[in-house]
């Protein structure tokens, strides 16, 4: 048997409690399919309320008796001691990605050397700023601040990137003294338990893995012992966790649903732009939430620039992602059933697929789609107001930037936005005006771990990555000392007769 699916089958149905994989007392599982053969890799359990609570118990003392405690330079070498067992575990937690949510062996490979940096930068960011110190407003005084953990964060991952998405949070979590318990995807639980073997150079109990639905995930965010919630998932599911946070005024961290618009003008040197939105819309078949999915193109180069990015959707090499492809399956038949209906509801408003719009022939098994360019769209298609998540480039021709600009900013979401142009004064006017987190220039979907990373309407809320992500997991605590304990007598009992009202006797 291949080593990696032995290494999936024992990990089967187990959690990840104290420092220890374990089997879940769970007695309800659920079957991991491989994408790519629709073989069955493993089975996860769906963790009962005694278990978690068990975990969360794990948590507290790990995170204050220990963890708080550590200095920031020896929390550091333990998040960079993670880094280096994710380096020597790249080939296995590749492989099991790939064979476990279907992205291609590449981009698997890629996501871990994101993670590693990741966890890199959350080290060292957490020995930065712990506070500041102020003026006095009183002489003689000593006035500053801390930044001290929140306690335990609750991460209740996606399946798209599991592996980085858990080392953002997890690395920012950790680096400002706080402990995690992560709730993987359904899809990417079996590889989140291999990651589990990287965190050895934690405390026991500090880093925690329950498995399991939308039960598992709602119980971690309702929970007393819960302090901090950082969310990646659907809108509906979102705006469920920002409620009950709310209601419990517990911080979090949101982060739903894209829908990116993707700007060509004139200026743009089109054989770069079309690479670059073939890329931007299919990367990890469209599964992305800053995927470019709207795409508004100039009059004058339309049907220039249309016949390029099909030239350039035509070389893509589909297939299992173990093999030399450039685009593996979508993650589950549910998902490929959902982005289907959306593609078919396209078509039937009047969109044309002019190149794709179907499954790939050749494939018996596996939930693969054919990546596809839609044309004669018009702004008020569906596919246009509703994330996609396939790789699917619906173009609308547009007259001029103004028109590009409304109709991009014409959205409930505002995560990323793209925009292919050479010319200076419509770059500064798209950073400035484009409503979202982040703007790319002839640069799509670039991220920077010292830069932050969030949108804004339903695209969420809170920011992951830079500065701005630690802030996320901890809290500011103001500081004011008298050295000298001296009397201040500018404010306090009695109050000076002369202060008093020009009546007062």
């Amino acid at each position: 048997m291949n080593h990696v699916i032995e290494r999936l089958k024992q990990i089967s149905n187990h959690v990840y409690i104290d420092g220890q994989l374990r089997k879940s007392k769970a007695t309800e599982t659920v079957d991991v399919i491989e994408p790519a053969t629709e073989t069955v890799l493993g089975s996860i359990a769906q963790s009962p309320t005694a278990e978690i609570d068990e975990a969360l118990a794990s948590c507290a003392p790990a995170q204050k008796k220990w963890w708080r405690d550590f200095s920031a330079l020896d929390r550091a070498h333990a998040i960079h001691e993670m880094a280096d067992k994710l380096r020597e575990m790249r080939p296995l937690l590749a492989e099991a990605l790939t064979r476990e949510m279907g992205k291609p062996y590449k981009e698997s490979c890629d996501e871990v050397d994101w993670s590693i940096h990741s966890l890199r930068h959350s080290a060292e960011m957490g020995r930065n700023e712990q506070g500041r110190v102020m003026g006095p407003a009183v002489a003689r005084q000593f006035h500053y601040t801390l930044k001290q953990p929140r306690g335990t964060a609750a991460l209740i991952m996606p399946f798209n990137y599991p592996l980085v998405l858990l080392c953002w949070e997890a690395g920012a979590a950790l680096a400002t003294g706080n402990a995690v318990i992560v709730k993987p995807s359904e899809y990417t639980s079996l590889t989140t338990l291999l990651f589990a073997e990287a965190t050895k150079s934690l405390p026991d109990g500090l880093f925690q893995i329950v498995t399991g639905g939308g039960r598992v995930g709602q119980h971690l965010v309702e929970h007393r012992d819960t302090h901090v919630i950082a969310f990646t998932g659907s809108v509906p599911v979102g705006r469920a966790v920002a409620k009950a946070c709310g209601e419990r005024i517990k911080p979090s961290l949101i982060e739903t649903s894209g829908n990116d618009p993707f700007l060509i003008m004139p200026s743009a040197p089109l054989d770069v732009a079309a690479r670059a939105a073939a890329f931007s819309a299919y990367m990890n078949c469209g599964q992305i939430c800053v995927s470019a999915e709207r795409f508004y193109v100039h009059q004058d180069i339309h049907d220039e620039f249309v016949e390029k990015l099909i030239a350039e959707t035509a070389k893509l090499r589909i297939g299992n992602g173990l093999d030399r492809v450039d685009m593996g399956p979508m993650v589950s038949s549910k998902e490929r059933d959902r982005y289907e209906t959306l593609l078919n509801g396209a078509i039937g408003e009047g969109a044309r697929a002019a190149i794709g719009g179907s499954r790939p022939a050749g494939f018996n098994r596996g939930w693969f789609v054919e990546p596809t360019v839609l044309v004669d769209c018009t702004p008020e298609m569906s596919v246009f107001h509703n994330e996609s998540f396939g790789p699917v480039a619906p173009i609308c021709k547009v007259r001029d930037f103004n028109e590009a600009m409304d109709l991009a900013n014409a959205s409930e979401f505002g995560l990323g936005a793209n925009i292919y142009t050479m010319d200076l004064e419509e770059t500064i006017r798209a950073t400035e005006e484009l409503q979202a987190g982040m703007v790319w220039v002839n640069a799509p979907l670039l991220d920077n771990d010292a830069g932050p990373f969030g949108g804004s309407k339903l695209s969420g809320m809170g920011r992951q990555l830079g500065p701005e992500g630690l802030e996320m997991f901890r809290e500011t605590k103001m500081i004011m000392i008298d050295p000298r304990s001296e009397t201040q007598d500018f404010w306090w009992f009695p109050y000076a007769d002369d202060t008093m009202h020009p009546k007062a006797k």
